[in-house]
């Protein structure tokens, strides 16, 4: 990343230079205790992220119904809208983790993410309850780099995995909780009525939700600003990202992340692997859990919103701290045999991840198709540290923040296109939006062998890498 004073003055990039300061073999490290403090800062901005997206996913069915919208409508909603303004600025958003104090960036983007979701609450048709969606990617664009950037800063590099670990409970206690008590905001808000009148506005009922999980986020900017800004550590050999008499329209590109782009270029048969897995599995990954509700209230006879997040946060809750911890074990006692063992452990994991997915929308009773999805997100929780350990390990430290944006860049967009896909094929391809059960099975045989190909085509790059990197004392 770019080394910078971590001052309350920003370096634009104009400015952008070495720091002088002692370097990563001689400056000490920061006390753990503010260490834990940050951690817990970014898992309560995490958790109110995913929060907001487990309930909003939980509302698709009553969106549908409300406003008469197709499979395929629904999925643009749930997916891409999120992405249009991530796309045009979120790189850029996520460079200013490398150049401002990541506090104050943290800080603002939880505080406008939390104020978008409560905006959607008070939309009066579909395409004000669009335009607010389409700055939820934006505004938490800079959430995962900034996290990853003071954590690294923060903790020594044997603390790291443990870290990541525990960074995953922000994901884990949102998708749960996010399960159990939108469902049950969900069924109170049904004793409302279809519409109610707020503030003035005649809104559905089901919009409050949305109100009531987004007012969290004003908290989480605020306990950002209580948290110490770490110094920030550079290898020996520390670079600028551009000279300082480098022309604007250089310094531009850099700011919009093309030196990132090109380290990864350079290096691409360590990174392409990684980059096309991800790709790949986020699609199936991120757009199954926007279709739950849809898929169980239209297969399953008996359910609803409220019995469905009872079950299913419980469960994903078991299955995630269950999976964390187990992934955690197993990468560390591959950690002992080989030093490939974060892409090898994610390679496995994947396997058996796509295994229950493709499993989940055949099972008879909507109980197993739970617990397929909570065997789903087991071993999803058991590789991501792993996998996130596995960037960090292998990118250029000079401009970490920028390469973990991209990374995490392919995660979002090709996330977000999950949904539309889902939809996609429910509307125009199995053509009765009622057995979306096929449309969810077509997706899950396509996408999640083809990321499983590849993780595995990774090991023998990633295992060079590092050899390479330990070779150069990094």
């Amino acid at each position: 990343m770019a080394i910078a004073p971590t001052g309350p003055g920003p370096i634009g990039p104009d400015a952008v230079s070495v720091e002088t300061g002692p370097t990563a073999a001689t400056q000490p490290w920061p006390s753990e205790k503010a260490g834990f403090y940050a951690l817990f800062a970014v898992v309560f901005a995490t958790f109110i992220t995913f929060l907001d997206q487990t309930t909003f996913g939980l509302l698709a069915e009553k969106m549908k119904i409300s406003f008469g919208i197709s499979d395929f409508t629904l999925g643009l909603l749930l997916g891409p809208v999120t992405v249009v303004a991530y796309v045009i600025v979120g790189i850029p958003l996520a460079r200013l983790v490398d150049i401002f104090p990541r506090k104050f960036v943290l800080s603002a983007g939880i505080a406008a993410l939390g104020t978008i979701m409560a905006l959607g609450g008070l939309a009066q048709n579909l395409w004000q309850l669009v335009s607010t969606r389409l700055f939820v990617g934006a505004s938490s664009s800079a959430n995962g780099p900034g996290s990853y950037s003071i954590l690294v800063d923060y903790f020594k590099p044997l603390r790291i995995p443990l870290v990541f670990a525990l960074l995953q409970l922000g994901y884990i206690l949102g998708s749960s909780l996010g399960n159990i008590l939108g469902g049950r905001l969900i069924r109170w808000t049904d004793t409302l009525g279809e519409t109610i009148s707020f503030l003035g506005l005649e809104i559905f009922s089901w919009q409050l939700v949305l109100i009531m999980v987004g007012a969290p986020g004003l908290l989480a900017g605020l306990l950002w600003l209580t948290v110490r800004e770490p110094p920030r550590r550079s290898p020996p050999a520390a670079r600028q990202l551009v000279p300082p008499s480098a022309p604007a329209w250089r310094k531009f590109l850099a700011f919009m992340g093309l030196d990132a782009a090109i380290a990864i270029w350079q290096r691409k048969y360590v990174f392409l692997p990684l980059f096309v897995a991800l790709a790949m599995s986020a699609t199936e990954s991120q757009g199954l859990p926007q279709f739950r509700a849809p898929f169980i209230l239209r297969t399953y006879e008996g359910w609803d919103e409220a019995r469905l997040g009872d079950l299913l946060g419980t469960l994903l809750l078991v299955s995630m701290l269950a999976g964390i911890t187990a992934g955690g074990a197993f990468v560390t006692w591959l950690g002992k045999r080989y030093k490939d063992a974060n892409i090898r452990a994610t390679a496995i994991i994947f396997t058996c991840t796509t295994i229950v997915t493709i499993a989940m929308p055949l099972m008879p009773t909507g109980e197993l198709a739970i617990i397929c999805m909570a065997l789903g997100l087991f071993f999803g929780l058991a590789g991501a540290p792993a996998q996130n350990a596995a960037i960090q390990r292998i990118a250029p430290n000079e401009m970490r923040g920028q390469v973990t944006a991209l990374y995490l860049f392919m995660f979002t967009f090709f996330g977000a296109m999950g949904p539309a896909v889902i939809g996609f094929v429910s509307t125009f391809v199995v053509g009765d939006e009622q057995q979306i059960w096929k449309a969810i099975l077509i997706t899950a045989i396509i996408f999640l062998p083809t990321a499983t190909v590849f993780m595995w085509r990774g090991i023998k790059p990633y295992r060079e890498e590092v050899e390479r990197l330990e070779a150069l004392g990094l």
